[in-house]
């Protein structure tokens, strides 16, 4: 959503991990309930189409998010009061 604020993206991270997590439980003891393994893949979809949102606006969320190539990167990155907007 271009325009959404850096606080209103993180709300929506947080509450799509909070459902994925909850469907998660909830398939450890309904492991082969056929509408909860869609729903989770549904959330874990908008999980990651979250993620790359918020990561494209304001950098990576954790050191993992960091393409590693033949040097740490993370520093090499703008700090969060480097970037515009």
């Amino acid at each position: 959503m271009p325009g959404t604020s850096r606080e209103a993206l993180m709300r929506d991270l947080q509450a799509v991990s909070f459902v994925l997590d909850d469907i998660a439980l909830y398939l450890q003891t309904h492991p082969i309930d056929q509408a909860a393994l869609r729903c989770y893949e549904k959330y874990r979809d908008l999980k990651r189409k979250a993620e790359e949102e918020y990561m494209n606006a304001y950098g990576p969320l954790r050191e993992d998010n960091v393409f590693v190539t033949d040097r740490w990167t993370w520093a090499d990155m703008p700090w969060p009061w480097e970037r515009q907007g």
